[in-house]
This record gives C-alpha cells, structure tokens and sequence, in this order.
C-alpha cells in the first residue's frame, strides 16, 4: 500500500520544504489543498506548475491529486439554484481538472461541505439532481486530463448532503461515469453505526481513494481508532490507490503528526 501525506498542515512553509518533510517521514505522495497555494489556480502559472511537479519528483513524491477543492475562491456550489452559480462551480472544478493533471496527480476528492450543504431554497430531489448535473458537465474535461473525481460522504455535523458512504455510490451509479468515483474517510465513516471494514467491503467495485484519520481529527495512531482491520480490509479487496492521511488538527505539529502517523500505518499493514 502507498501511503500520502496532505500538504496545509505545513502552513506557510516553502513548497520545497513541504515536500522534504514529508519523504523525509516516509510517504510516497503528496496530497494538495489547491486554497494553501492560491486563491483561485488560474493564478498559479504554467512554470510554476512544472516546478511545483518538478520539486516533489526531486524528493521522492509522487502528487496524488487535490483535495479540499472550493475552499477558494468564495461564491461556488454544486446545487445552488442560481443556475450561473452552478456555472461557475462546473467551470472551476475543470480549471482544477486542468491543474491536477499539471501536476501528475490523479484524483480530485470532493468534500467541500459548505459548497454542497443544501441551501434553504432547494429540495432535497433538486439539490440531488443539480449536483448530478453541475459534476456530469464537468467530467469531459476531468477524463481529457486523465483524473478521477471522487465524491466524499462527510458526517452529519460537517454537511446534510451525501453523509454515507451509501448515498456516496447512489451518486456514483447515477452518473454513471468511470471518473466519478467514491473516496471513503475513516473518520467520516466511523459515524455511520456500520464497522468501518464492511464499509469498505461493500463499496469496493467503486473505491479510488481513501483517507486515513482518526474520529477525534487528529492523525491515525493519535486516538482510538484501531486501523489494523481496516489495512486488511482495504487488502482484501486489492485496493491499490494511495491512503492518504488528513488531519484536521496537527497537534504538536504537522512535522510529529506525519512521522508517527505512518509509522503507525506501517505497524499496521497486514503481514
């Protein structure tokens, strides 16, 4: 299994620097937070694209792809009822297409829980069929750049749309896409009432990417979550894309939460 790291909880420290410190814990790849970049990724130019790719190649990373995607710039959502709303969220998340693929990454995770909540003028049956439609319209472009758009079931407390894993593959069948898959998160999972391995099980045919953090925020191996069940489900059914950990609190620091974190994952690997 490949393990890979995110990237905003290293502040504003250097891109190169960033990059060091996570080879130098011991992942394979980097996961990026495009809003700790630039607001917007159309600012971020095409040099500067080849040396951000360029700069992990040097340290031994491979970029997996991005995540936390409509964080910036401000005004965007999947199901808004303003129909030119919906246009400029399509338009952006091509934009993002185009720059995970920039940078060899393959997968854009969709979380962004603020930009899919519904609003209080939708119903549940349109805010259901305008993000089909704003992530449909969107995905040509996804596949012309060779990534994978994967929708995130979120807990109940972050989002009151696509909250498990099973309303997650419901969008996934209807879209009916091959780069409109499922990324499951541990810790969203953990708040479905099903074990966290039959989770996994049951959505295999439609798995492409997984992150790994506990339910109390922090880190794997920083709280109760025992992910030794988990590594061997993920092995059992022959999942072979990268695990990446994403915290939400880095505590002491990003630096200690990324060398115990693996280690742990490593610990836990299935003989």
């Amino acid at each position: 299994m490949r393990f890979a790291f995110c990237n905003e909880g290293f502040g504003e420290r250097p891109w190169r620097a960033v990059c060091s410190a996570i080879a130098t814990a011991g992942y394979d790849g980097v996961e990026i937070a495009p809003f700790s970049l630039a607001v917007t990724v159309q600012d971020i130019p095409a040099h500067e694209r080849v040396d951000l790719r360029a700069t992990a190649h040097d340290a031994g990373l491979e970029v997996v792809g991005l995540h936390w995607l409509l964080v910036k710039p401000e005004g965007l959502h999947i199901s808004h009822p303003d129909a030119k709303v919906r246009g400029r969220t399509r338009d952006y998340l091509c934009r993002l297409a185009d720059f995970c693929g920039d940078l060899g990454g393959k997968v854009m995770v969709f979380g962004s829980p603020r930009q899919r909540s519904r609003t209080a003028d939708a119903s549940a049956d349109d805010a259901w069929r305008w993000a089909a439609e704003t992530f449909s319209s969107a995905l040509p472009t996804v596949a012309e750049r060779g990534v994978t758009l994967c929708i995130e079931p979120l807990g109940t407390e972050e989002t009151d749309f696509i909250t498990n894993a099973a309303e997650g593959r419901r969008l996934v069948d209807e879209i009916g896409h091959p780069n409109f898959r499922l990324i499951l998160d541990v810790k969203a999972m953990s708040s479905e009432g099903s074990p966290v391995p039959d989770i996994i099980r049951e959505q295999r045919d439609v798995l492409a990417h997984v992150h790994a953090n506990d339910p109390n925020r922090q880190g794997p191996g920083f709280g109760d979550m025992d992910f030794h069940p988990i590594l061997k489900a993920l092995r059992e059914i022959s999942y072979d894309g990268y695990i990446s950990v994403e915290p939400f609190e880095f505590v002491p620091d990003a630096d200690t939460v990324a060398h115990k974190s693996v280690r742990y994952l490593q610990e836990c690997l299935p003989a």
